[in-house]
């Protein structure tokens, strides 16, 4: 911790720049924040300041054009750092305050002053929010209060920014790692073929070709540059039977583990090749082909071991993404609350004092924070799905059932929804993580009702030579078919424009689905809206105990 003056304000200004505001223009919600302030004031002109090294950035103004002026010359810039609010009846009697430029008629003629600091959550100070009139005035202790917690308010929407910032700079590092990938996979000498669900070849990376000569004939494709090789068993003489070659084997065995070869190349070349590889299923759950790796260990084992490193970075580093993300989504949910109580609060002691232009900006904010609430609660309940302990179990899908129809009592009284448990069914589950996938379910079921009729949900399960079935139905506006398989999309919304939901819901039950090994998969319902299937395999659930 710095712990010097200079050292202390050097962290504080680096602690502002984080946030990216100097320079940009504010948002409808920073400038709803500063109205709300002149309101409760009750005075002509507000703003929003921000104090960097040298300058005080005005980011948003109510009643006059705001401007960027010297720190020197700055009101706010004198206490900010000490976190106190700041109250002068009459800045032209204030020892401080009377020569300023602000006060003595050189940039404007301040009479009553107030300001609020914005503190982080790590005690760096950044500005404030201001109010101030041109004739002396007295605040009551009522409304200091109210611009202190304003200020609170602004530093959680500074906050969102911030996040949001780190937010692209990680999904840039993610693309940066895929392309990386791509890239790796083109240039290293380990050969990579993959086929489509009948066994057809449909792609050889370049080390792959030049084992088949494709340099004479780039265009060739690729099933005719891989029958220009002759596939061996180990001993260099035996044809490798069809069956038993790594390519058909991950089509019909789902792994191929170290399967070892040998391939005479177009040149007549023999090298040992060891081959990796799996089949590739749909979000449906159908087999649509294979890829395998190989890798020529007859000359070095090195390219093996980058792509398996490679491979084991972007793991870790999507480990770490889905923690960054619990984290942040967990420690966002207390200011928002807090945030979204003083609003309330606002509302309830000062409603009817409000006019009506400030009564709806009052309105904004809180619907806004509202489905800020909500984002920030799906994105926790989504990083949850992926990160937290997986304890299988015997579970009762109708207690879990009832239990969610309790948890969203509320939502079905209001919308005179129907909820049936049409069938009972013992099943092996993380009985946490169903009650999330049910309840994630049935509350998309209901709020995307179809106008015309009361909404009714029906839920079923039966066993399966192989596992359960579950199924979630409704009689709702249902999901086109073309959009089937992208709503499990992080963000993927069918109708953007109905602003119910933040497409997260889907995804979040996709990552407990896979969590169990299982599938999920979406189509029409006979009660006139959609039935969302949901498979779990009785071996894969054994397996990871």
């Amino acid at each position: 911790m710095p712990t010097s003056l200079i050292d202390l304000e050097q962290a504080r200004v680096a602690a502002l720049h984080e946030y990216g505001l100097l320079d940009n223009p504010a948002d409808d919600e920073l400038s709803a924040v500063i109205r709300i302030a002149a309101t409760i004031a009750d005075v002509p002109t507000a703003a929003l300041n921000l104090i960097d090294e040298s300058r005080q950035c005005q980011i948003t103004t109510i009643g006059f054009d705001g401007c960027d002026t010297s720190r020197d010359d700055s009101m706010c810039a004198v206490a900010f750092r000490d976190g106190k609010i700041m109250h002068v009846p009459d800045a032209s009697r204030h020892p401080i305050f009377a020569t300023n430029p602000w006060v003595d008629g050189r940039l404007a003629d301040v009479r009553f002053y107030a300001s609020a600091p914005l503190i982080t959550p790590n005690g760096y100070a950044l500005g404030t929010v201001c109010v101030f009139d041109s004739v002396p005035k007295v605040l009551g202790e009522r409304q200091l209060q109210r611009l202190e917690d304003l200020a609170q308010v602004i530093v959680g929407l500074f906050e969102r920014r911030r996040q949001a910032l780190l937010n692209g700079k990680l999904a840039t590092e993610a693309e940066r790692s895929r392309k990386f990938i791509e890239s790796l996979l083109e240039s290293v000498d380990v050969g990579i073929a993959a086929a489509d669900a009948q066994g057809r070849m449909t792609l050889l990376n370049r080390a792959a070709r030049h084992w088949g000569g494709a340099a004479a004939d780039p265009d060739a494709a690729p099933w005719i540059v891989a029958e220009r090789c002759e596939v061996l068993e180990i001993d260099g003489v035996t044809p490798l039977a069809e069956d038993r070659r790594p390519l058909r084997r991950a089509l019909d065995e789902d792994v191929v583990t170290d399967a070892e070869m040998v391939l005479r190349t177009v040149d007549g070349e023999l090298i040992n090749l060891v081959a990796n590889g799996r089949s590739i299923v749909s979000d449906a759950g159908e087999r649509i082909g294979a890829v395998i790796a190989m890798t020529d260990v007859t000359a070095d084992r090195t390219y093996r071991h980058q792509l398996e490193a490679a491979q084991t970075e972007l793991q870790r580093s999507n480990d770490e993404l889905e923690g960054f993300a619990a984290a942040v989504s967990h420690d966002l949910v207390r200011p928002l609350a807090s945030a979204s109580g003083y609003l309330e609060l606002l509302g309830q002691l000062y409603g009817d004092r409000l006019d009506e232009r400030a009564a709806k900006w009052l309105t904004g904010a809180s619907t806004s924070m509202g489905r800020m609430q909500q984002l920030v609660q799906a994105l926790l309940f989504y990083a949850r799905a992926g990160n937290a302990p997986c304890s299988f179990g015997a579970v009762s899908l109708a207690d879990v059932a009832g239990g969610v129809s309790d948890d969203l009592r509320t939502l079905i009284d209001a919308q005179s929804a129907e909820v049936v448990i049409a069938d009972d069914l013992c099943l092996d589950a993380d009985p946490t993580l169903l009650r999330q996938l049910l309840q994630n379910l049935v509350d998309n079921a209901i709020k995307y009702r179809h106008p015309d009729r009361l909404p009714r949900v029906e839920i079923a399960g039966t066993a399966t030579p192989d596992g359960w079935e579950i199924t979630v139905s409704d009689n709702g506006m249902g999901i086109p078919p073309a959009d089937r398989l992208r709503v499990f999309d992080m963000f993927a919304q069918v109708d953007p424009t109905a602003r119910k939901g933040h497409g997260i819901g889907l995804s979040t039950c996709l990552r407990i689905v896979e969590r169990h090994h299982g599938t999920i998969t979406v189509d029409g319902s006979p009660l006139g809206g959609t039935t969302i299937r949901v498979t779990l395999r009785r071996d894969r659930a054994a397996s990871t105990r």
